[in-house]
């Protein structure tokens, strides 16, 4: 990494944090590459944090289960030896092509220049999905994702969606909040039948056909909520947390301006994880190839396919396949 004119200076730039990004970076130093690592979520993990951070995975090599939130951990642990620069909650705006490499300008004008870019941005930028009542509370008693589930510990928490990661919420913060209520507009839930009888197994309330309309403070803190169940009175709910899990909306934003071929939100590479435009790559699900399989694993092994020719693209006497990392001093 170096410093000049304003501008950051990079070997490689990773546009997208998730499990794909997150082991590029690894690999990346593993190569002696400096990286940064840009993200518009706030926090590491991509999809994986923001969607099913308690949920058990089971496709991952050598694990026959683990959870996402030890997952990622589990891959920032394995870059840090190499230091990424981490800029999260921060969104790639502009790429342009400059002499021996690509300038990145963030939202808020600040320059990243790269030798290389590797996009590992999965199915694009997350925008949550709103909840109306909750407008202006956000930060303030409604969050969208919960980072530590320890935060919530003794507090009355109130879940709002009826899908996977809904109840994923539910089951997550149970053991540790002092009550958890589920409410979901409708009858049905998209969430899989498995995980609902799990919640009410758990004797967690779950109110349907009803909605959040109004939050309510004490001395500028969030201590309830309005309900409106259809037919029904409105009732009033203890909340020292919302939970607003609706869903996200997911689309590639400035990335579908880079001049790249894009369909269905996916950027076409060849076999070395390149894109047509010089020193720009792609990895992970954001990559499209024929016969690809959206598979954390595949992402793996792209971003290592990538970053091993990006090193060569940068430094033409080096080798393509440095060795296993078992035989690294």
């Amino acid at each position: 990494m170096s410093e000049s004119a304003g501008e950051t200076s990079y070997d490689l730039v990773i546009i997208g944090a998730g499990p794909t990004g997150l082991f590029a970076a690894y690999y990346a130093g593993f190569r002696g590459l400096s990286m940064a690592v840009v993200d518009s979520l706030p926090e590491a993990g991509g999809q994986v944090t923001a969607m099913y951070p308690e949920k058990m995975i089971y496709d991952v090599g050598g694990f026959a289960e683990v959870r996402g939130r030890d997952l990622v951990q589990g891959l920032l642990d394995q870059a840090a030896p190499w230091k990424p620069a981490y800029l999260l909650g921060r969104k790639a705006e502009k790429l342009e092509s400059v002499e021996d490499g690509i300038t990145i300008t963030l939202d808020g004008g600040q320059v990243l220049r790269a030798g290389a870019v590797l996009i590992t941005a999965g199915i694009g930028e997350f925008t949550p999905r709103p909840l109306p009542a909750g407008d202006g509370w956000l930060g303030r008693g409604m969050v969208h994702f919960v980072p530590a589930l320890q935060a919530h510990a003794g507090q009355h928490v109130v879940v709002v969606g009826g899908g996977d990661s809904a109840f994923d919420w539910v089951l997550a913060l149970h053991p540790a909040a002092a009550s958890v209520t589920l409410v979901h507009r409708r009858a049905k839930f998209r969430a899989a039948e498995s995980i609902v009888r799990q919640a009410r197994d758990l004797g967690v309330r779950i109110v349907t056909d009803a909605e959040v309309t109004r939050f309510l403070d004490r001395d500028g803190a969030l201590a309830a909520v309005e309900i409106q169940a259809k037919g029904a009175e409105p009732e009033l709910l203890r909340a020292d947390t919302v939970v607003a899990a609706l869903g996200f909306t997911a689309d590639l934003g400035p990335i579908e301006s880079w001049g790249l071929q894009i369909d269905h939100r996916a950027i076409a590479v060849d076999s070395t994880m390149a894109t047509p435009r010089e020193r720009v790559y792609a990895a992970g699900d954001v990559a499209a190839y024929p016969g690809k399989v959206k598979l954390i694993a595949t992402g793996f092994g792209e971003a290592a396919t990538a970053v091993n020719n990006i090193t060569v693209a940068l430094n033409p006497d080096a080798h393509l396949f440095p060795g296993h990392s078992s035989n690294a001093e």
